[in-house]
């Protein structure tokens, strides 16, 4: 395992090389943050003397350099906006985005896992033709137009539901924490669900397709035969066996979550990195933009090495000398 998780380390240098070099060419070409903070009315020395300030004198080559050698040291930059740390300012709205992410998997896998094996164990029933319907309003139904029914529903018709914020908070070794008070869960439940609702789906059906495969093995047929109850062969034979490909997807789409929590946060005016990156975008504040792409590629690193030694976990058939391959 350690040589697996050295080779990945080495691995993950070069995706992250390659991917910021991506990234800070990508957001370089997309405007001049200079004609959006500046004033119209400025004159040429002020110009100048904001340029430099910001170190937008450069050549682009000099530019990255000067952001890797920084990177390297732990330094994503400053605000061109806010003047503060790039990093310091994500992180300070990072627990906001987690809580919501992993309040949205966590429905998800609540919600996908019961329902997918009921439909995968009853296929030709009228519940399962049902929950197979509904899984495809899932992935059809937009994220934005399913947010605002939410709160034109559970919000304003009903009253149910504020219809945005974070609410009160709690705090958990001095991180603020929504979901532990009733105000901040209140406020949790429609965003969590509105960006749970495609992973739903997803689940449902890949939880369906694996159990009907699941039940046509050797292994359950055996099973059956030695007269081992249904509710163990589901839970033991059928639930293990299907939770590797659940697994994968449920931990990439946790970075996807978070990375495209963009329009949730938006519409439920959820105080996280989504909200931050839509107004560093907005005026092009070049170092937020940056620190947070590469905050979620690393991110996405991460998970995927976590999942690689789940799968030798939960599957002693799978090893990390494959799973690097």
């Amino acid at each position: 395992m350690l040589v697996f998780i050295i080779r990945r380390f080495f691995q993950s240098i070069g995706v992250l090389l390659i991917m910021s070099l991506l990234v800070f060419l990508g957001v370089y070409a997309i405007g001049n943050p200079i004609d959006i903070l500046i004033s119209a009315d400025a004159t040429q020395i002020e110009r100048a003397r904001v340029i430099a300030a910001f170190g937008l004198d450069q050549p682009l080559w000099l530019q990255y350099w000067l952001f890797l050698k920084n990177a390297a040291a732990g330094d994503m930059g400053h605000s061109f906006v806010y003047g503060t740390s790039a990093m310091g300012l994500i992180l300070e709205r990072l627990p906001a985005t987690l809580e919501l992410a992993a309040a949205a998997i966590l429905l998800s896998a609540v919600l996908g896992l019961p329902l997918g094996l009921w439909a995968g164990l009853r296929p030709g029933g009228i519940a399962g033709k049902t929950i197979m319907s509904l899984s495809i309003l899932g992935f059809s139904l937009p994220t934005f137009w399913v947010g605002l029914m939410l709160i034109m529903l559970f919000a304003v018709k009903l009253g149910w539901l504020p219809t945005g914020g974070r609410g009160e908070v709690g705090m958990l070794f001095g991180v603020p924490l929504g979901f532990l008070t009733p105000d901040g869960l209140r406020h949790l439940l429609m965003p969590a669900f509105n960006l749970a609702l495609f992973n739903i789906a997803l689940i449902i059906r890949l939880t369906r397709a694996g159990a009907q495969e699941a039940l046509t093995q050797d292994y359950v047929r055996f099973a059956r035969a030695k007269g081992l109850r249904s509710r163990r062969i589901i839970g033991v034979h059928v639930l293990k066996n299907i939770l590797i490909p659940i697994i994968t997807v449920v931990a990439l789409q946790f970075g996807s979550i978070i990375a495209f929590s963009i329009v949730t946060e938006t519409i439920f005016a959820w105080p996280g990195v989504g909200k931050l990156l839509i107004d560093s975008i907005r005026v092009l504040d070049r170092p937020v933009i940056v620190a947070f792409l590469m905050l979620i590629v690393v991110m996405f690193i991460l998970i995927n090495l976590a999942v690689d030694i789940l799968y030798s976990v939960l599957d002693p058939r799978v090893r990390l000398s494959e799973a690097q391959a």
